[in-house]
């Protein structure tokens, strides 16, 4: 038991690591490409607490993920080394596969946390994300993290998987994960209003549902919104949120006496 302890350990430092490492590189990325996007003291204060939060969520992603790897190098999933074990084409089948679960359960799991009485307990953390950073990738309270940190592991133990298959899915959760919350759309449009970002997500089809809550459940397919009537298509303001919280922040300190003007927010894009 004492390997398993310091197992959840490392993968706890792991996951952590691998969070700071890739919320860190597309937050500079974002620095760059969108500068004072995020700028605000507001902002930085929120940027605080999602890195918080998302350290916390490590641990809990990290544990579940540790006992399925004990697991592993005892024989006791179905995760396979050798490519030769299953016909090739199950190889990406499965990866779409547990990608399309993944989806599957998110969806559905995110949706009822929209319920009014799961919500404030469960879910209200993340959308305290407004606009969303890409350190709110893993923004979660722990309630919502355990919700989201059992499947993979549990699939490992029902579906056969390549361990470099299972590695490219983790990379593509890690990769929506946060991509999905920049606040500004890093595909080229003609992605995003193609048949690309018709059937999969983006940061505009995601950020819509940070601006309203009703909508826009998915992961990283759009097929149960479709399915559900849950789609209300793509944000068409990205830096709408932020604008509004700078004039409310000018207005504050106007109405104090510090004489500063608010600055005008212009027309929200039509959505």
């Amino acid at each position: 038991m004492l390997q398993l302890a310091i197992l959840i350990l490392a993968m706890t430092l792991i996951v952590g690591a691998r969070y700071l490492a890739v919320s860190g590189l597309f937050a500079a990325i974002t620095a760059r490409a969108r500068p004072g996007l995020h700028g605000s003291a507001r902002s930085r204060r929120q940027q605080r607490a999602e890195r918080r939060w998302s350290l916390i969520a490590a641990f809990i992603y990290g544990a579940p993920t540790a006992s399925a790897i004990w697991r592993f190098h005892a024989g006791g999933t179905a995760i396979y080394t050798d490519l030769s074990a299953y016909p090739l084409w199950w190889l990406p089948a499965s990866i779409l596969l547990y990608l399309f679960l993944h989806d599957t359960w998110f969806y559905w799991t995110h949706r009822a946390m929209h319920h009014r009485r799961l919500f404030p307990v469960m879910h209200r953390v993340h959308h305290n994300s407004r606009p969303p950073t890409a350190w709110a990738a893993m923004s979660f309270h722990w309630t919502e993290s355990l919700s989201g940190a059992l499947l993979i592991p549990a699939l490992v133990f029902l579906i056969p998987i390549h361990i470099a298959a299972l590695g490219l899915v983790l990379a593509v959760m890690t990769l929506f994960g946060t991509t999905n919350h920049l606040g500004w759309e890093i595909f080229p449009a003609r992605f995003v209003n193609g048949l690309f970002g018709r059937a999969v997500i983006t940061a505009s089809h995601h950020h819509r549902h940070h601006q309203n809550y009703a909508c826009n459940f998915g992961l990283y397919f759009r097929f149960w919104d479709r399915l559900c009537k849950t789609d209300d298509g793509l944000a068409g303001d990205f830096g709408r949120e932020e604008r509004e919280a700078f004039d409310r922040a000018a207005a504050r300190r106007a109405a104090s006496g510090s004489g500063a003007r608010p600055v005008h927010t212009p027309a929200a894009a039509p959505e």
